[in-house]
C-alpha cells in the first residue's frame, strides 16, 4: 500500500504573512485562494499552496 501525505491544514493568525513565507520564503507555488461570503477575508480565507516540484 502506497501512502500520500495530501493535504495539511495550519490555521494561522495572519494569512496574508503566512503566504508570503510559504511562497516567496519557501519558494511554495501558490495554487489557489479562496474567500468567505462576500470577499469577506476576516470570515474565511483559504490559500492553498504547493511545495516546489510538486
Amino acid at each position: 500500500m502506497d501512502l500520500k501525505l495530501e493535504v495539511v491544514v495550519i490555521p494561522v493568525p495572519d494569512v496574508d504573512k503566512a503566504k508570503e513565507f510559504y511562497v516567496d520564503t519557501l519558494g511554495f507555488r501558490a495554487d489557489a485562494a479562496f474567500f468567505g461570503p462576500d470577499g469577506n477575508e476576516w470570515f474565511l480565507q483559504e490559500v492553498a499552496v504547493r511545495a516546489p516540484g510538486r
